[in-house]
């Protein structure tokens, strides 16, 4: 299969189950919106390494948030509810409690279970937090130097699916990396779906295990082009540079969707092979095959 001269490899893209929170967060206009977003967001690329997989889902428009002020929906994936039980609080508490104008509410009010929120957050208006019940769900009004922070007692958890990725190879790394950006511009417009890596984008592809004991993870040397002749190479003979595109999303339609509109941007003059990564069936039990998704 082909898109233009881009080759598309006959494989499939490896994905695992993960549980998720959708945080929406909303301010007085979208650029403070927008900035607690990204900062809820930061540290959050992979579980390898950090608390919760994180990124920014959608802007929101007024019309479209239980404040009717602009905001932006944050997507948090974690391995387990317990998991994200702490990762929110923590990131909320440090990253939207702290930015101007912010409220946060419940992005998944019929979640299959529920983490706090509010409840932890709330001691820190020293007592003088007050409890706010509205369409009997429970919200906390902590005072802050601008007036009150409102934020969800608790938030929605369901399952979700995390490691959905495309794997671009290009002749270059100008062409490998415009094609990178068109690939993570493209997954951007996609509801339900984050691509947490900076940018969207993944210089430094894994693989499972290292010849280090402690390491769960290490590079994904036949990826690397340095090493050709040293290692098995996976690279196409005319690639000189590969960039992996990571998603996760709220099921498999929407990473599906995601992948096929990463790809179809992906590909164009210089890039010579899109494949994708996988365990061989290992890791995880969701499939993405490309030919498949594409048609």
């Amino acid at each position: 299969m082909k898109i233009g001269d881009t080759q598309i490899d006959d494989t499939f893209a490896e994905a695992f189950r993960m549980r998720y929170a959708r945080v929406v967060i909303t301010a007085v206009d979208p650029f403070w919106a927008e900035t607690a977003g990204r900062s809820v967001s930061g540290y959050g690329t992979s579980v390898i390494g950090c608390d919760a997989e994180a990124g920014i889902e959608l802007p929101l428009a007024e019309g479209d948030t239980p404040d009717g002020r602009p905001g932006v929906g944050v997507l948090l994936f974690g391995f387990s509810t317990e998991a994200l039980a702490k990762a929110a609080p923590n990131r909320v508490g440090q990253c939207v409690m702290t930015c101007a104008t912010t409220a946060v509410f419940d992005g998944i009010e019929e979640g299959e279970e529920r983490i706090p929120l509010g409840k932890h957050l709330r001691y820190f208006g020293d007592g003088f937090q007050k409890s706010k019940q509205i369409d009997g769900r429970r919200y906390w009004r902590i005072p802050v130097m601008d007036g009150e922070f409102f934020v969800a007692d608790s938030l929605g958890v369901a399952k979700g699916i995390a490691g959905g990725n495309i794997i671009l190879q290009a002749i270059d790394a100008a062409a490998g990396l415009a094609a990178a950006r068109r690939a993570a511009e493209a997954v951007a417009k996609q509801p339900g779906v984050i691509a947490p890596f900076p940018g969207g984008v993944v210089r430094s592809g894994s693989k499972v295990g290292s010849r280090y004991r402690p390491l769960v993870a290490s590079t994904s040397d036949p990826f690397c082009p340095t090493l050709r002749g040293r290692t098995e190479t996976k690279l196409h003979t005319e690639a000189n540079c590969a960039y992996e595109i990571v998603i996760d999303g709220v099921d498999e339609a929407a990473v599906g969707r995601a992948m096929a509109a990463a790809i179809h941007a992906a590909a164009g003059p210089g890039v010579v092979l899109i494949g994708a990564g996988n365990y061989g069936g290992k890791l995880g039990k969701f499939h993405f095959h490309l030919h498949r998704i594409l048609q």
